[in-house]
């Protein structure tokens, strides 16, 4: 299966890691350490140094309870990091569910947007559809401030399933090409643990359909409640969780620690390519 981005056609034969970039002064995982324009500049050449694919810039967080930020706020933290990043030739997404910032962000060179939201924000879906870039579609219960709150789901993976396909058909109806279009089960996003691990365990479920599947996990509480570790000490977990991903189907992986799941990869890719077939 390729992904076509902006112009480059990404070729998901193999999982591509998708390196994350919080330009926010309150991100769960690294409590803002990137939040200003020059360090998140330095954090992307380093975690393309490291085997980044993808690059994933964000500049709203959407942890649970989040307060949203304004367009122009997020464009002042975003924009900068996009046009540095997208010079060295990597493709960059850009995490956001607004019109204005889709717009914004595939002029300065994004190649990716990647919308917790489902482009379901006033105006996202036809800022997306009036560019070329590759569109991430991830399912949500509820708004990050509201999402752990009155958790129900009478049959998880058929509603998760329902919306994400109702949502890539609302999406190719704005003329957004299938190829275009990947989407993202929302591991931490309105689920309980027990009901994120669910997902985790059929990710094959929705890897049957017909459009990338990228799966985000790094470092998020449903992992600490498993392994009893704080968010700074969650890597083993977080690599596990995108092994198992990629190893049920997932093309792209969503991480923090980039060099640790690449040697993971390089692992199994070697153990795969040893295999005797009949």
């Amino acid at each position: 299966m390729k992904w076509l981005c902006a112009g480059r056609q990404l070729d998901l034969s193999e999982p591509l890691i998708m390196g994350i970039v919080n330009v926010t002064p309150d991100s769960f995982s690294d409590g803002g350490r990137y939040a200003g324009t020059p360090e998140a500049i330095a954090h992307g050449l380093e975690l393309l140094e490291q085997g980044a694919d993808i690059l994933d810039i964000g500049g709203e967080s959407t942890r649970p309870g989040a307060a949203e930020v304004t367009e122009q706020e997020e464009l002042e933290r975003v924009i900068p990091v996009v046009e540095a990043l997208a010079k060295t030739g990597a493709v960059i997404s850009v995490d956001t569910s607004k019109a204005g910032v889709i717009r914004e962000a595939v002029k300065a060179g994004a190649h990716i947007i990647n919308d917790v939201r489902a482009l379901q924000e006033p105006g996202a879906l036809e800022a997306a559809a009036q560019t070329n870039a590759g569109i991430c579609l991830m399912h949500m219960q509820g708004t990050p401030a509201t999402m752990q709150k009155n958790i129900a789901y009478s049959d998880l993976l058929q509603e998760v399933e329902r919306f994400l396909l109702d949502r890539a058909q609302c999406a190719q109806s704005a003329g957004i090409a299938r190829e275009r279009i990947c989407l993202d089960y929302g591991f931490g996003f309105g689920k309980t643990v027990d009901q994120n691990f669910e997902l985790l365990a059929n990710t094959d479920y929705f890897a049957r359909l017909p459009y990338p599947i990228l799966v985000g996990l790094s470092r998020k509480s449903s992992l600490g409640a498993v392994v009893g570790r704080d968010v700074s000490d969650r890597l083993i977990a977080s690599v596990t969780g995108a092994l198992i991903a990629a190893q049920r189907g997932a093309g792209i992986v969503r991480v923090h620690d980039v060099a640790a799941t690449r040697d993971a990869f390089k692992i199994w890719h070697m153990t795969v390519s040893k295999t005797h077939k009949d």
